[in-house]
């Protein structure tokens, strides 16, 4: 700077920090600083990554509060729907399983044990957690074109009837209804019509033929069972609702995707079954419950299924090319 206070050019930028930092919101010095020689205040300094900080924990704390409540109700919905559709095919009053107590709707709502003092089960307690997680992670990356709202909507769909056909080896009208109608949706929005119509047709087609087959070692059975002296009942390898669900599985998946989740679901079935037959065995009861042991295989057709749709970059991982 010359002696007449003229500021003279010496090559060196500088920064005439006079406005306030866009991060921090803190004011900047006053003065010309050269931009290789910057003064760091401490102070200030700390300031700013705690602002930084607080920026981040209100914005995680935003995301939290805007999933986790959707997660709860999601969870208690799907608790609710598994305890009535399979007793009563309706909306009813929950009873409690272990004594068949109805329960009043406060305890009922808060998770809490039945008038006799039964604890919720821990199926409950499982899909609580499971549904909050799931909202959370939907919140985060939603699924392509579908969305929060709509994510989470299957994802109770998904819920209800994994949980009943577990439970109880039924996949029910009423889900079944619900379920074509929520398909053709997703399926529409997600890949258009004909993909949606073409996945729900080449589910159709390949369970009827699966469930021929599942006919066939039924009356297989049923002749075995007699010739051991023991009585014939009414189970079937694969049912009716099995054949629809998978139609509306290809509807929300699309075709081609439909062959794999029927591949990966059959391949999950089968290593579970493999895992049954064999704790048969250890446990010497292979010649007397092998042919009266059973597993639904609604709930592996509806994991590969979440995989699809909510996993795909997962999916992709594991799938060859």
């Amino acid at each position: 700077m010359k002696p007449n206070g003229k500021i003279i050019d010496v090559g060196v930028p500088f920064l005439l920090q006079d406005t306030p930092n866009p991060v921090c919101g803190l004011p900047n010095k006053n003065f010309p600083v050269p931009a290789m020689n910057i003064t760091v205040d401490l102070h200030e300094e700390r300031r700013c990554i705690a602002n930084i900080i607080r920026i981040i924990m209100n914005s995680m704390s935003m995301t939290l509060i805007l999933s986790i409540l959707p997660g709860l109700i999601a969870g208690w919905l799907v608790n609710y729907l598994a305890d009535v559709l399979p007793a009563t095919r309706r909306f009813s009053q929950p009873v409690c399983p272990q004594c068949g107590t109805p329960f009043r709707w406060p305890d009922y709502l808060l998770l809490r044990s039945c008038q006799n003092g039964h604890s919720r089960t821990v199926r409950v307690w499982v899909v609580q957690i499971i549904l909050l997680a799931a909202s959370i992670i939907t919140w985060i990356e939603p699924p392509s074109k579908l969305g929060y709202f709509l994510g989470m909507i299957l994802a109770v769909y998904f819920g209800v009837v994994f949980v009943i056909d577990l439970e109880h080896r039924l996949i029910l009208h009423p889900t079944s209804i619900f379920g074509a109608i929520l398909g053709l949706i997703v399926g529409m929005i997600a890949h258009g019509i004909q993909p949606t119509l073409l996945g729900g047709l080449g589910g159709l087609l390949i369970m009827l033929a699966f469930y021929g087959l599942g006919v066939l070692f039924t009356r297989i059975r049923t002749k075995r069972m007699l010739a051991l002296g023991q009585e014939a009942d009414d189970e079937e390898a694969l049912g009716s609702g099995d054949v629809i669900l998978v139609t509306i599985l290809g509807c929300i998946v699309g075709w081609p995707l439909i062959w794999l989740c029927l591949l990966y679901g059959i391949l999950l079935g089968g290593l579970v079954s493999l895992l049954i037959v064999l704790w048969l065995i250890i446990s010497g009861r292979y010649k007397t419950s092998a042919l009266m042991t059973f597993i639904p295989y609604g709930p592996y057709f509806i994991t590969t299924a979440v995989l699809v749709v909510y996993f795909p970059k997962f999916l992709a991982l594991i799938v060859p090319d």
